[in-house]
């Protein structure tokens, strides 16, 4: 996402444009109004009525107004920090905490336990259902993959990537936990046997033990990365699975910063 030169941004802008500028602190956005153009400079007048001074690429269009945000941002007519950061924001305040932007899925953290998100009657909906067809979800990703390894018959990778504390881990899991519904076995005629996703899931508090720290926004945060590589027969069946650890943070064991905690 790259800001308009300047020529483009005086283009863009006339009186009553509705935009957003930069305003408190330099991650926090304002909405606000063109009410003078002067050159490359506008005058903006904030939704308190407060009115300040930016340079004309400076101050982002706002996309229109929608109840719910849009599911995929591709579908914003105009795509920058401040209209992202709007759009998911506005989806989170509904408990839609995923959003989608192209074939990528953002997931917002809700901190809270959002049981009619997640189970088999979702995952029968998302089953075999084509990509877009139904609202963003972490169950479209993982059948997506799961759909295009049997069509291919090559392997796939889903990467889940953020912060500490965004919910990586967790959202490994669901995606384990679609991945066994889809391709799961289990000999009904041994009590004792597992499924390999159980099996998986059952290991991480064990592996999490021996890598895990307290950081600002997480008190039980994975200080490495995790690669899960789960096999699938012919049939489509779940064969085996292995999980290897990489990326060790090893400047938190000399360097710990109040109050976090190392290893």
């Amino acid at each position: 996402m790259s800001a308009p030169d300047a020529q483009e941004a005086v283009d863009l802008h006339t009186t009553g444009t509705k935009v957003w500028v930069q305003h408190g602190s330099a991650d926090s956005w304002a909405k606000g109004e063109v009410s003078r153009v002067d050159g490359d400079n506008l005058a903006v007048v904030l939704e308190g009525g407060k009115e300040v001074a930016v340079r004309a690429e400076e101050a982002h269009m706002q996309n229109p107004d929608t109840a719910k945000g849009v599911e995929d941002m591709t579908a914003l007519p105009y795509l920058h920090e401040p209209g992202v950061l709007w759009n998911l924001q506005t989806r989170y305040a509904v408990d839609d905490i995923y959003t989608y932007t192209g074939s990528i899925l953002i997931a917002v953290n809700p901190f809270a336990n959002l049981v009619h998100l997640y189970g088999t009657h979702m995952m029968d909906q998302y089953r075999a259902a084509d990509f877009g067809e139904l609202s963003p979800h972490v169950y479209a990703i993982a059948d997506a993959a799961y759909q295009q390894m049997r069509k291919e018959n090559r392997g796939q990778s889903i990467l889940v990537s953020g912060e500490s504390g965004a919910g990586k881990t967790e959202t490994s899991k669901l995606i384990m936990k679609y991945l066994a519904y889809m391709g799961g076995y289990v000999d009904v005629g041994d009590p004792n046997n597992r499924s390999v996703e159980e099996q998986v899931l059952e290991s991480n508090p064990l592996l999490e033990a021996f890598g895990n720290a307290k950081t600002v926004r997480n008190n039980n945060s994975s200080r490495f990365g995790k690669y899960v590589e789960i096999n699938f027969n012919a049939a489509g069946v779940i064969s085996g699975a292995a999980i290897r650890t990489y990326l060790l943070e090893r400047s938190r064991v000399v360097s710990v910063n109040d109050p976090e905690r190392n290893y």
